[in-house]
């Protein structure tokens, strides 16, 4: 079972939207994959029961105000995405951190966004796994306009910090509709949904090696 933690303590930074994306992704892989929502805004849990008539569908489990998850994973899980709350800090993901095979962290190309998510990369640093390096954690640049100076600078600026750029998925509103239909990007074959799936290729070789 690999466990991916989707985490920013940047409340609108797409946490769910890239959890629930990897979660399809994985589920279209024929992998039988759990959705841990912890966000109290309910998001994930939302779009997995839209999905649930579908083949690739996603089990989600309820882990918002501290409820227990760990049980609640069936033994058959061959993936488990965690969407954690907004606002989080390390201490407030000491459970998930625990079992996380890698961390995920979306960033927005704003100065406001980027200063937002230092000091919560600053917590991340002093966890023990993470500060082993035993807990890879990747950035992903969300919302991203490549051709832009402010995605331009955002994005140097990231790459000079300790923990790489895994990743930087272009803006679209494709991705507002689907969640809101219980699909992903990958649930589709069209040339431009296509174009922007080929975004997320980094992010899935790097989920692969951790």
């Amino acid at each position: 079972m690999k466990t991916i933690l989707v985490a920013s303590s940047k409340g609108g930074a797409g946490k769910s939207t890239i959890a629930t994306n990897l979660a399809a992704n994985f589920a279209l892989e024929g992998k039988r994959t759990v959705l841990v929502d912890a966000d109290p805004q309910g998001s994930s849990t939302r779009w997995a029961e839209r999905r649930s008539e579908m083949e690739s569908a996603v089990l989600p489990i309820d882990a918002s105000r501290k409820r227990p998850w760990l049980s609640s994973l069936p033994e058959d899980a061959e993936r488990v995405v965690i969407d954690a709350a907004a606002g989080s800090m390390a201490v407030d993901l000491d459970s998930f951190l625990e079992h996380a095979d890698a961390v995920v962290v979306p960033v927005l190309p704003s100065a406001l966004d980027i200063e937002a998510t230092v000091g919560f990369l600053n917590t991340l640093s002093k966890v023990q796994r993470i500060h082993k390096r035993k807990l890879p954690v990747g950035l992903v640049l969300n919302r991203s306009r490549p051709w832009t100076n402010t995605s331009q600078q955002a994005l140097e600026m990231l790459k000079s910090w300790p923990y790489p750029v895994v990743a930087q998925l272009r803006d679209t509103q494709a991705y507002v509709v689907l969640v809101g239909l219980g699909r992903s990007l990958f649930d589709y074959k069209s040339a431009q949904v296509r174009d922007h799936q080929s975004d997320w290729d980094p992010l899935f070789k790097w989920i692969k090696k951790a």
